[in-house]
C-alpha cells in the first residue's frame, strides 16, 4: 500500500511561466511542482496490482510517466476545476495498456461537466471519425455514501473551496490488504480547500495521515493559508500531515524548518508506505 504524491503544485505551476522568483528559479528539485494530484497503489486481496487517481490534471501524462504508472483503475474528481480535470484525456493510454475500461467517481455536478468538456468521449458515437478515446464507466458519488474500490472504502468528505462545494475523501482499509500492517491508511485528502463543515469534522478522527491544502502565507479566498492549514491539521491530530497544492510564494526547505512536528511539505513523486 503506497500513497503517491503525483503532483503538489498549485493552478499554474512551480515554476510558473514567466516568473524570476526564488523558488521559481530554485535549485532544489522539491521545489518544482506540478499541479496537484495523487495516486493509491496497491495489492488487492486477490493478489491484483491497482491504482487509484485522485483527479487527472493537465500534468497527468507526465506524472505517469515519472513515476511509471501502468495501470488506472479508478479515478476520483474532487471537482470540477481545469487544474484537476483537463488530463482525463489521457488516460486513454491505460485503457490500451490495460485492455479494460476505468471507473471514474464524481459528484453529479462534475461528471456533468466533465461531460460536456469531453463530449468526445462520453459522446463517442457523435465523433466523426472514430477517434482512439478513453473508455471509462461513470459512477456518480453521494457525499453521504462511503463505497468501496477493490477493497478500499472511500469515504467522501465535503468541502469548501471558498463558494464552491467540493469533495475530499477518506480511505481506510475495508478487508485485508496486502502489506496492510504498514499501511499509510487511514488517509484522508484535503486539496483545494478553505472550510470545512461542522459535520466533516467527525470523518477526520483517527488519522494515521492527513494531506491538507496549504498555499501561501497571505490570504485566500478559495484555499487555506499555511498557518490556517497548521491550524486545521493540530485539531485533527493525525499521526502525521502533509501539505499540498503550494505556490510559488512557498520554498521548501524553508517553510519546513517553520512548521511545527510531524507536518511536513509534500513535494512531487514523494511516496508515503
Amino acid at each position: 500500500m503506497r500513497f503517491v504524491f503525483l503532483g503538489t503544485g498549485t493552478s499554474a505551476g512551480v515554476p510558473a511561466i514567466g516568473c524570476d522568483c526564488a523558488v521559481c528559479t530554485s535549485a532544489d528539485p522539491r521545489d518544482q511542482r506540478l499541479r496537484t494530484s495523487a495516486a493509491l497503489e496497491f495489492t488487492d486481496a486477490d493478489g491484483r496490482e491497482r491504482v487509484i487517481l485522485i483527479d487527472s490534471g493537465p500534468d497527468l501524462r507526465a506524472q505517469a510517466l515519472r513515476r511509471g504508472l501502468r495501470r488506472c483503475d479508478a479515478i476520483l474528481f474532487t471537482h470540477n476545476h481545469v487544474d484537476h480535470t483537463f488530463g482525463l484525456d489521457e488516460v486513454r493510454r491505460f485503457n490500451a495498456v490495460q485492455k479494460t475500461p476505468i471507473s471514474i467517481h464524481a459528484e453529479g455536478k462534475t461528471l456533468g461537466d466533465l461531460r460536456r468538456v469531453f463530449a468526445h468521449i462520453f459522446d463517442r458515437d457523435q465523433n466523426v471519425n472514430n477517434s482512439f478515446v478513453a473508455s471509462l464507466i461513470p459512477h456518480v458519488i453521494d457525499p453521504d455514501a462511503p463505497f468501496e474500490i477493490h477493497g478500499v472504502r472511500v469515504t467522501p468528505l465535503r468541502l469548501l473551496h471558498g463558494k464552491l462545494p467540493i469533495l475530499g475523501f477518506r480511505f481506510d482499509h475495508a478487508r485485508p490488504i496486502a502489506g496492510g500492517e504498514s499501511s499509510p491508511l487511514p488517509l484522508a485528502y484535503c486539496t483545494d480547500v478553505s472550510g470545512i463543515p461542522p459535520a466533516t469534522w467527525k470523518r477526520l478522527t483517527g488519522l494515521r495521515t492527513l494531506v491538507l491544502d496549504a498555499l501561501r502565507h497571505r490570504k485566500h479566498s478559495t484555499h487555506l493559508t499555511i498557518d490556517e492549514a497548521v491550524s486545521v491539521a493540530q485539531n485533527v491530530g493525525a499521526t502525521r500531515t502533509y501539505f499540498v497544492h503550494m505556490s510559488h510564494d512557498v520554498p521548501h526547505a524553508q517553510t519546513n524548518e517553520s512548521l511545527p512536528r510531524g507536518m511536513r511539505l509534500a513535494h512531487d513523486g514523494l511516496v508515503l508506505e
